[in-house]
């Protein structure tokens, strides 16, 4: 069933808006954060912004020295600790780590993922977008989920993406197994898993009056795009055939500090104490897809806000983790 409550309310931000703006008003003194993909894009720009607020924030690190340089002008209580979401033994040991040294846990923002990369498979097999981007996150929410569930009114986003619209889930074929390998689609897949994995945890938090919310951080220029070629990106219309960025993607693309603005609204508006699992942009909740006046790079579908689709794929990966 598609949730009826996915309407805008009216913000008062916007896909411009800025840490600062969204932030205003709002005491984070001695909030306790895990941030993933802490140390580079807009999830640096998340971190940024939180311990300047006075938040006590934990990024996990898959390459510490690239952290370090990365973190080093970072100012506020800011610590990492290893990790990688492709390998499930070091994000449960994570997150066995933060469950043992803290007391509870604020927030915690699902901010990693990898896009449109070459077919790469863990080593159960799995597809390596869907693995990192919804299996790793789902794991690390799980073994995070003693604290969330005994802190007040904790936080959960997951940011997903406009690309959620390239693929609902391949339920009889996740991993592309039967069919050939598309990257795009299984970046799609993987971005409607995102969205669907917070509709599912949302009422999963209720009795700690915990709210999960999925988040379209907007076009970015960062390391996401790491993957894609110049000529690929001319033909997304993202450059020119001079190889410089297009009119229209300059026009759509938000700085690193916009793009994480939505992430820190959803983790902290106060507008959206009576809501969850609902999937965010530009600052709002946003609207539900016309399918008779389809937008490219707006609003959601109807495939990443159903909640049965929501609790499907739930208890399909812990059926999958309960093999690995």
């Amino acid at each position: 069933m598609t949730d009826s409550t996915q309407q805008p309310v009216n913000s008062g931000f916007g896909a411009f808006s800025e840490p600062d703006e969204v932030l205003a008003g709002i005491d984070l003194a001695g909030k306790q954060a895990v941030v993933t993909g802490g140390y580079s894009g807009i999830g640096l720009e998340t971190v940024r912004a939180l311990a300047k607020r006075g938040v006590k924030v934990l990024v996990p690190v898959r390459d510490p020295a690239k952290a370090q340089d990365a973190l080093a002008d970072v100012e506020g209580d800011v610590a990492t600790a290893a990790m990688d979401l492709a390998d499930l033994a070091s994000v449960r040991g994570f997150a066995d780590q933060v469950v043992a040294d803290w007391d509870r846990l604020d927030l915690l923002i699902n901010n990693a993922g990898i896009m449109a990369c070459p077919e790469t498979r863990t080593d159960q097999g799995w597809e390596m977008q869907f693995a990192v981007n919804h299996i790793g996150h789902f794991v690390l929410a799980q073994g995070l989920m003693p604290l969330l569930q005994k802190t007040d009114a904790p936080r959960v986003v997951a940011l997903s993406s406009t690309g959620h619209k390239q693929s609902p889930i391949r339920w009889d074929d996740p991993f592309f197994t039967k069919e050939p390998y598309d990257k795009w689609v299984a970046y799609g897949q993987s971005k409607t898993a995102n969205a669907l994995f917070a509709r599912a945890l949302h009422p999963r938090l209720a009795a700690s009056g915990g709210h999960a919310f999925g988040v379209h951080p907007g076009g970015i220029d960062t390391p996401l795009q790491r993957h894609l070629q110049d000529e690929e990106m001319i033909a997304l219309g993202w450059k020119d055939e001079s190889g410089d960025w297009s009119e229209a993607a300059k026009a759509m693309f938000k700085s690193p500090t916009q793009g994480c603005t939505t992430s820190l609204w959803a983790a902290t508006s106060p507008m959206l104490a009576d809501k969850g699992g609902q999937y965010c942009e530009d600052c709002d909740i946003a609207a539900l897809s016309d399918p008779d006046n389809p937008v490219r790079y707006k609003n959601v579908e109807p495939h990443a806000c159903d909640d049965d689709a929501a609790e499907r794929l739930w208890v399909m990966t812990e059926d999958l983790l309960s093999d690995s």
